[in-house]
């Protein structure tokens, strides 16, 4: 049982018996993540005093938009400390609304910010997008209702508080969630913001014909209402214990209906704001060349007065992770330069040129090896690896188990990541879900044994004289990763050939382009992927069977491996609805050891999420649930 459990447990006990008042009741309920539903059935059976529920949703979810996963927080630490139970689930009590700040000084007068993203965006729709760089160029635009902080606290963007039992924003019986959205806020062509953007996105995200990668959030809402201009509602079918999770962070970036009204449905693809958004962010698109450059203007009628600082943004996108860190540690090329995925010691060697930093941060991402369940060589209907196909070796266990057993998790960790060094930036992981802490599973293990391997090869004879192909993104900690790795499956009999993509074609949300990461016309591919939320529901779409990437959704699914097990579903299913904090942990870790213990994703490394930055920048604040740009608008430049 996990310490939030038993923390549950004594709870419990000690509110039967009389020994907490409501207060103590709301504090400790808070620390453990408990749902605002569970927090009121907690004060009811302590009675005493008047003191309301400040509220705590439970657990959440959210589903990163797959591609180079959730996105890789990077810290200046190892990810060595997964996010606590507290963390888990974001406290009202701790929302701060920036709306009442006090604005300090006009706007701009920063100059331009240089972001270098070596995945180059190729889309800036979040709804339509597959890779974390998308969401990241979108975020700059586009704003969420609320976002939140690695240790689960919500930061109301639109909306200008975060809603709790106390203000009414959480109904009692846990089946409703009101928002109240802030007044005066308006596109970047000057129309209003209102509640019935709110509900177009809803009603946008949720079609199925619209393909959006962001569908499963929106999976238990019955309904989203507008009440007025500024409070929206929203109706779930059952107690939703990942109710915040609902346009926020990621996954819940609003579009304007007034702009997307017309393409919802089959026609989401063919809308020009996909490439030209008008978002209500702090900055605004001047330029958009997918594949290379977003260039981003000040918004001067931004809502939150005297921000942001600079008065432009350049993203430039391409090159590799090193070229990258090296623009920003030693030349001085780049202000800021994300997801830098290069060993410590190099890294290390570049920050000696002495005009940035290292900035790393506990992440929730583990780079991992998909093993693909269709056939990558069969065509149906015009494509690959469609789900009516069958792998022919990996429809085996023994094979896909032959895999995991031929991979050095620890030599990788430490020679590319350096694992138990001072600059540690990963560790070898066993599991797919890495956080947040209390759900992860202390249940599994790894094994690095290329005879047992030989030996379950030896029970499939398909696999004699299969040539396997192992794809992943250009960078060079893959492609060394890719060597380690092809070297031991040799040795175990497999015949294996390498393929690099340029990591703008990978992680692209292109039907029309076969070498996609969710196309997956490979037997293995290479990724970082982890979760975005503290309840990880949506992230844990990606094993459902009817999340299958396939032609007839334009791989906008999220199961990228195909995998379709029926018993994950059942899981999937009652952890979208459980309310007690102890089953939710049973649940998601049951869920995390099926698909390691079936090989469907063979976990390596858990990493830490690395930036480097320029000395002269200030402001930034990581968090493991968002986009490394989240809070642009507080980003500032010092001497």
């Amino acid at each position: 049982m996990s310490d939030s459990s038993n923390g549950f447990d004594r709870l419990e006990a000690d509110v039967l018996a009389g020994r907490l008042d409501r207060r103590q009741v709301l504090k400790r309920g808070a620390m453990l993540g408990l749902s605002a539903p569970v927090i009121a059935g907690l004060l009811a059976a302590c009675g005493g005093s008047s003191e309301k529920a400040t509220s705590t949703p439970a657990a959440v979810a959210t589903k990163p938009a797959g591609g180079e996963a959730t996105k890789p927080a990077e810290a200046t630490k190892p990810p060595a400390s997964s996010p606590t139970a507290a963390a888990a689930s974001p406290t009202a009590a701790e929302a701060k609304p920036t709306e009442t700040q006090q604005a300090v000084g006009p706007a701009g007068g920063g100059g331009q910010l240089r972001l270098l993203w070596w995945q180059a965006p190729t889309i800036m729709n979040p709804h339509l997008s597959t890779g974390t760089k998308d969401f990241d160029a979108s975020r700059v635009v586009y704003e969420p209702l609320a976002d939140f902080d690695s240790d689960g606290n919500g930061l109301p963007s639109l909306a200008v508080e975060m809603p709790t039992l106390e203000n009414g924003g959480v109904s009692k019986d846990g089946l409703s969630v009101t928002w109240k959205l802030r007044k005066g806020v308006k596109w970047h062509d000057g129309t209003p913001f209102t509640a019935d953007d709110v509900v177009f996105t809803w009603q946008y995200a949720s079609d199925k014909a619209t393909a959006a990668v962001t569908i499963g959030n929106f999976a238990n809402v019955d309904k989203v209402e507008s009440v007025d201009e500024t409070t929206v509602k929203i109706i779930f079918k059952q107690q939703n214990p990942a109710w915040f999770d609902v346009f926020t962070g990621p996954n819940g970036m609003i579009l304007p209906k007034h702009v997307f009204g017309d393409y919802v449905g089959e026609k989401s693809r063919d809308a020009a704001a996909n490439l030209k958004p008008i978002g209500t962010g702090p900055f605004k698109i001047r330029e958009f060349r997918p594949g290379d450059v977003a260039m981003y203007d000040i918004f001067e009628d931004y809502w939150d007065a005297g921000k942001p600082f600079f008065d432009s943004v350049e993203l430039k996108g391409g090159g590799d992770a090193q070229g990258a860190a090296r623009a920003v540690l030693q030349s001085n090329e780049g202000d800021w330069a994300w997801n830098v995925q290069a060993e410590p010691s190099i890294l290390n060697q570049m920050a000696q040129g002495g005009v940035g930093i290292i900035v790393s941060n506990p992440g929730s991402s583990a780079e991992r090896i998909m093993i693909n369940f269709a056939d990558p060589n069969t065509e149906v209907d015009g494509a690959r690896s469609e789900p009516s196909t069958q792998h022919p070796i990996f429809k085996s266990k023994d094979a896909r188990n032959a895999i995991a057993l031929s991979i050095q998790r620890d030599v990788i960790a430490k020679q590319l990541y350096g694992e138990g060094s001072s600059a540690e930036l990963g560790k070898a992981s066993s599991n797919n879900l890495n956080a947040p802490g209390r759900l992860v599973s202390p249940n599994t293990t790894w094994e690095y044994n290329i005879d047992k391997a030989k030996q379950l090869l030896a029970n499939v004879p398909e696999a004699a004289g299969y040539k396997l192909l192992y794809q992943t993104s250009i960078n060079s900690v893959r492609q060394k990763t890719q060597e380690i790795v092809k070297q031991s499956l040799e040795q175990v009999g497999f015949v294996v050939e390498l393929k690099s993509v340029d990591s703008a074609v990978y992680f692209a949300s292109d039907a029309g382009n076969p070498d996609t990461y969710p196309h997956f016309y490979a037997d293995l591919e290479m990724y970082t992927n982890g979760p975005s939320s503290p309840y990880p529901i949506s992230w844990a779409e990606r094993f459902r069977s009817d999340e299958i990437a396939a032609k007839a959704n334009s791989w906008a699914g999220t199961n990228i491996t195909r995998y379709n097990n029926p018993e994950f579903d059942k899981l999937h299913d009652q952890a979208r609805v459980e309310m007690d904090p102890a089953k939710q942990v049973d649940l998601f870790v049951a869920m995390n050891d099926m698909s390691v213990n079936d090989f469907v994703e063979v976990p390596i490394v858990h990493r830490a999420g690395v930036a480097c930055a320029s000395k002269t920048l200030a402001g930034y604040k990581g968090t493991m649930w968002s986009s490394d740009l989240y809070d642009l608008k507080n980003w500032k430049r010092q001497s």
